[in-house]
């Protein structure tokens, strides 16, 4: 699960702010943040977590999400593990004490997502997180945990929530070998978090050659996620897109709830597109230029490329979206964790900011 590490010329492309004081982050991990300019009110936010030997930064430059972000109005969060946590900075997706919900890394970033929504105004009903290998481990592991905070995830050359729990598993499960039991891996999966649903959209993304994380364990992911939406095994329908098989399956309603794309040919790494009026990105070591945006595509799926509709008071109350965090009351937009400055005033204080993020991380339950 080894990805590449930015260089001198990535660092000089980094696009990302420092993101500090969000919480008593138990899993020591650094939050980095992309705000566009000119973000509008209750925005989208989308969390994306690095591969092994990757770092913010890096995996920011070969993915191309902020400048997907500019382009279409979201902001970016990127936690980044640290050397001290793992020395390959992979993120910890097989230790017990990182996978549970509000203990460990997970926590983490959860606290992270909340002091972003908090801090910038952003919209609790349109969260999403995706990853790479063990950031697309940790993707699952954020989506089985605290369902409930995400709209949708894409899990890309991934593995199941539940798959592992030590070290030496977690390579046997990389290579194919071993494993939960589907039954297993489906009531481990249900067992995360207290969540009855509505469950959050999943997109899964796996290269038919990728031999450091086999195919196998995308069909791991996809029955967790066919379980909990209720699904047949068999598609709703197959496509070719971009040259590249799309399988769909929809929900009693007709929408799209869970796809898989398997990239021919593909080894381990993140499928671009960099070339074209639609090219995002730049390839690299386990960024692979293989004529297919999954940045884009995933952005799709989520529908961050169309106008939202605020749903009615009823209908929220219906589907459950009504019962969400604590918000301030106080105006979340007039404090801001990126650099630039801003008047001296009791809201944009760093003891204004820090009480805001407290104060909802308190009531949130994400800290004592």
């Amino acid at each position: 699960m080894r990805g590449h590490s930015a260089g001198a010329s990535q660092r000089n492309d980094d696009h990302l702010s420092d993101m500090t004081g969000f919480g008593s982050n138990p899993g020591a991990l650094r939050a980095r943040l992309y705000r566009p300019d000119n973000l509008p009110g209750q925005a989208p936010l989308v969390v994306v977590l690095h591969g092994c030997s990757q770092n913010a930064a890096g995996y920011d430059h070969g993915s191309g999400w902020s400048k997907l972000a500019a382009e279409l109005g979201f902001a970016v969060l990127f936690p980044e593990q640290q050397r001290a946590n793992n020395a390959n900075l992979c993120f910890n997706w097989f230790v017990p004490g990182d996978i549970g919900r509000d203990s460990g890394e997970a926590l983490s970033i959860r606290q992270m997502i909340e002091a972003a929504i908090v801090t910038h105004g952003l919209d609790r009903k349109r969260i999403f997180v995706t990853g790479l290998s063990a950031g697309g481990a940790m993707a699952a592991v954020m989506l089985a945990t605290y369902p409930e905070v995400f709209a949708g995830g894409a899990i890309i050359a991934g593995l199941a929530y539940g798959s592992a729990s030590t070290i030496p598993e977690a390579f046997d499960r990389m290579r194919g070998h071993g494993g939960p039991s589907r039954a297993e891996l489906q009531r481990q999966f249900r067992q995360a978090s207290p969540h009855k649903g509505p469950w959050p959209r999943i997109s899964i993304w796996q290269g038919s050659a990728d031999i450091t994380v086999v195919p196998a364990n995308a069909d791991a992911v996809l029955t967790q996620w066919q379980s909990v939406h209720g699904l047949g095994e068999r598609p709703t329908r197959t496509e070719n897109v971009d040259g590249q098989t799309r399988n769909v399956w929809s929900d009693g309603k007709g929408r799209d709830v869970v796809e898989i794309y398997s990239i021919a040919s593909m080894g381990h790494g993140t499928p671009l597109k960099t070339t074209g009026d639609d090219g995002l990105g730049k390839a690299g070591p386990f960024m692979l230029d293989v004529g297919i945006s999954s940045t884009r595509h995933i952005a799709q799926f989520w529908e961050l490329n169309k106008p939202e509709v605020r749903p009615t008071a009823k209908s929220e109350a219906a589907s459950g979206a009504a019962l969400q965090p604590f918000e301030p009351k106080e105006n979340p937009r007039a404090v801001r964790v990126d650099p630039a400055p801003e008047p001296v005033n009791v809201r944009s204080s760093a003891g204004g900011i820090t009480k805001v993020i407290e104060d909802a991380m308190r009531a949130a339950g994400l800290m004592r």
